[in-house]
Formats: C-alpha cells, structure tokens, sequence
C-alpha cells in the first residue's frame, strides 16, 4: 500500500500534523510505537505546557482548540524571574493590548484532544504498537519498514518520534545533543493563598524553582536539580516535600500541599543539523528538543509543523510534488534559523543562570536588572516570549 504522507511519532508534533491534513486530499499514515489506550487516553504526566498566542491560533486552526476544556486552561497574566535571594527581578505582564502573555493547559489534554480530532478523519490511519525499522530511497518514493516486517511506500515520511530519533540517525542526520546532567521535577501542589495567574521562576542557588499558575488555587511545580540530588528529592515523604517546597517559596502561598505524583524527567537538549533529507523531514523534538527553561520547545514544534503542512497542502493544491527538495529546502529554511537563535540563546541562559561563581551571580543580577528597567528591551521578549503578535487572542 501506498500513501501519500508517514508520519512517524503520534506525539503532539506528529498528530498535529496529522490534523492539518484531514481538510486535504492527502493519505496518512501515523505510527506510534505506544498502544492505542495510550494515545486516546494519555495519562497525566506533570507536564503543564505554556501555550503562546500563535501556538493557540494554530490549534484553533487545526480544530483542536475547542476539544480542550476551558474551563481547565489558566491564563498567564504576569511572570516573575527571580535571582536567589537577592531582589534581581524581571517582571512581565500583560497590557491593554495583551490580555495574556500566555496560556496555561496540560500535556496529556492537549494530546487527547488531538486524537479526537485525527480520529474523525477518513484520510488519517493509525497504526500504533509498531515501529519504523528503517526507510530507503528510492526516487520518486521512499519505501519505509516496520519492526514486524512490513512495508509501505510514501511520497513523503515525516519523523516526530522524539528528541531521540532513532530514524532521524537511519537517515544519516547528525545532531548536536546537550546534556544538562539535571533532572526537572513536576507535580501539581495546592495553596492556600492566590497565585493571582502570576508564574515564577526562581533561580536559587543549587536548584531551579518555577510555578506555573493553574485554574483555582494548583500550581504547576518545577523543580530542576543536579541529576546526583534528584532520586534524593524523589524519595522525600510527602510531608517534608511540601514543607520543602512551601520553604523554598518563602511562604509567599502559604502552606503548599502536593496533589498526585511527581515526575521526573531527563534534562537533554537536541538540535538537528539539517530538517530534512531526500523525501523527509523532521518535526518537533526531533528536529530541536529545548531546555524548559523558556517553555517554548512545545510551541517551536507547532510552529515547526505547521510550517512545513501550509507548504505541503499548497503543493497538494497545485499537484506538485510534496516531497520536492524544493519544498523541503523552503521549511528548513522558514524554521531552522529561529529555532538556532532559541535553542542557543536558551542554553546560554541556562548556563548563566546555574552557574554559583560570584563574577557570574553579578552579571547576571545586572542582566534581570537592566532588563527590567530598558523598556525596549523588555518589550522585545515580552513579544518574542508570547508571540502575541501572530494573530487575535483568544476568546474563551
């Protein structure tokens, strides 16, 4: 059998895509190596995703928006960046023209609410509890194998399978891996006093602290250690976490209360060389898997594969070729630029604001206080941090 588009990986990037697609005349095929009670009931796994406006127009678009539940989305109306204990602070919020900087929604509702709608479309087909082995060149087509020895044929075969694709190293892409040697803790704590929609991120010395504010009186907690302090962490009774974590944020919310589990998750940065070989792309983490520090590797693969699904839907449209290296070559070239300047620019951050050297503690007490002080400055990542340019803001 033959298909017009494989998309491997039916992560967020990957079933977005797919849903771009339902409005065409595209075949698809999805493949995920998870079972299907996986992908159409996605557990809870910590993971607060901060949407920016553009992230939100593009779900609007694909018809996902309105599967999500609002009643479950917070808005982010101002962030704080602290530096220790010392009163270095970079304070965002919103404006007459801004009535979020942000949106705030959880992974695994975002990821169920795009099954829904790839699971109404007739031209998408899912094949889950399988893997991609391998894909081979052959011209005018790309011949890809499966774990259990079958094989398919795409004009076209897209990889969203993960900061750690196994594909993207068959199709001879090198990649640039930056490993943290840290480890982010999430889980989700009440408190008995408002978070008034305001998301923090403090960073102490030896520890990463960020909350993300949700719907009532829950916030998202993040936690990022030394990967050597995090099993210690992991292993703390309830109790003494939360008297950790109410003492880490100095009370501010009162007593904090921990609800459900904590997560922990490797922190690996990724960034490809290249986004594309003959007949392929790559999409989401597989092309670029950021640091968390600016949440914005989420919205990067959004915008990354909707880059790439306009392209290939206008060649549809005029029966050209959607595997054209010519049309390749205009998605790397409309994407890979800007997620350079992220990802680097994001390392940077990271690396100056975890390194305890005492020249270092005061450059960056400089940088969040000339910041903060330098409208235009504050004004260029305000815009750049919501992409509230990109299109009207939502309405709930």
């Amino acid at each position: 059998m033959k298909y017009d588009i494989i998309i491997v990986g039916a992560g967020p990037a990957g079933l977005s895509f797919a849903c771009a697609m339902i409005d065409s005349n595209a075949s698809v095929l999805v493949v995920e190596k998870a079972n299907i009670d996986a992908i159409a009931e996605p557990q809870e796994d910590g993971r607060e995703i901060a949407l920016t406006h553009l992230s939100v127009k593009i779900l609007k678009k694909l018809g996902v928006w309105d599967l999500i539940s609002h009643n479950k989305i917070s808005k982010l109306k101002q962030a704080q960046v602290f530096d220790g204990d010392s009163s270095a602070l970079l304070n965002f919020k919103t404006n007459s023209t801004i009535e979020a900087l942000g949106y705030l929604v959880a992974n695994h509702q975002i990821r169920r609410a795009l099954y829904q709608r790839v699971s109404q479309a007739d031209n998408i087909t899912l094949m889950t509890s399988n893997m991609v082995d391998d894909v081979e060149y052959h011209g005018d087509y790309l011949k890809v194998l499966f774990a259990n020895a079958d094989t398919k044929k795409a004009k076209l075969v897209i990889a969203a399978d993960s900061r750690f694709s196994n594909i993207r190293r068959k199709m001879g892409i090198p990649s640039l891996i930056k490993d943290f040697s840290k480890v982010m803790i999430v889980t989700k704590m009440a408190h008995e006093k408002t978070h008034n929609n305001i998301a923090l991120e403090r960073f102490d010395y030896g520890q990463t602290l960020a909350l993300l504010p949700m719907v009532g009186n829950q916030s998202s907690i993040v936690l990022t250690v030394a990967a050597n302090k995090a099993q210690s962490i992991l292993t703390l009774s309830e109790e003494k976490f939360n008297a950790k974590i109410t003492q880490d944020f100095k009370a501010e919310l009162g007593q904090m209360q921990q609800l459900g589990e904590r997560h922990s998750y490797p922190l690996v940065g990724v960034h490809a060389q290249t986004f594309i070989a003959e007949r392929f792309a790559l999409i989401g983490d597989a092309a670029v898997g950021m640091h968390p520090v600016t949440a914005h590797g989420f919205n990067l693969g959004l915008r990354g594969q909707d880059i790439l699904a306009t392209l290939v839907k206008d060649a549809l449209a005029h029966r050209q070729d959607i595997g054209a290296q010519s049309l390749l070559r205009s998605f790397e070239k409309k994407h890979i630029f800007l997620t350079r300047v992220m990802f680097f620019g994001t390392n940077g951050i990271v690396a100056l604001f975890t390194n305890e050297t005492p020249v270092i503690k005061q450059v960056r007490r400089f940088v969040l206080k000339f910041s903060e002080r330098f409208p235009p400055i504050k004004y260029l990542i305000t815009q750049h941090l919501t992409e509230a340019k990109a299109g009207k803001f939502p309405r709930f």
